[in-house]
């Protein structure tokens, strides 16, 4: 093992080396020439893959994302997950992709007023067509909906 003495003393005594000697700078010049097509390709590839990531996470998940902003919302303010939230055709399509997606498994149930239900992290999601597409509702418990 080296010690951190030896490392870094030798790290330097090099590093003065080379500015001290005769045409070392020019020899750097030319290397870094030569390396900055690699380091541009290695930055465009690296820009590439953030940017396929955050609209993976982001563009097609934008329902879910909102509906769990609602969840965390209600999950603060009750201490507990909220029994419903009605959402738009375009979320609930989300919410199904995203199960499909990540393979979870998809509890889709019809209720006995004729709407369709999803289980979501133990909230109920409730299919309402008849609103805005991408429309998702305040989250509310089975008791705020009797009163």
């Amino acid at each position: 093992m080296f010690e951190r003495r030896e490392v870094m003393g030798g790290g330097l005594v090099a590093g003065l080396a080379a500015l001290v000697a005769p045409g070392s700078a020019e020899a750097a010049q030319r290397d870094g020439d030569d390396l900055q097509p690699v380091v541009n390709a290695v930055n465009n590839l690296q820009s590439t893959v953030k940017e396929q990531f955050d609209a993976m996470r982001t563009a097609p998940w934008r329902g879910v994302n909102v509906i769990r902003v609602q969840q965390r919302q209600w999950l603060r303010s009750q201490q507990k997950y909220p029994d419903f939230i009605e959402v738009g055709v375009d979320v609930w399509e989300s919410l199904h992709d995203w199960h499909v997606h990540f393979q979870q498994p998809i509890n889709i149930a019809r209720m006995t007023d004729g709407r369709y239900a999803m289980v979501f992290m133990f909230t109920t999601i409730l299919l309402r067509p008849e609103l805005l597409p991408d429309y998702v509702g305040l989250p509310y418990d089975t008791e705020t909906q009797r009163r």
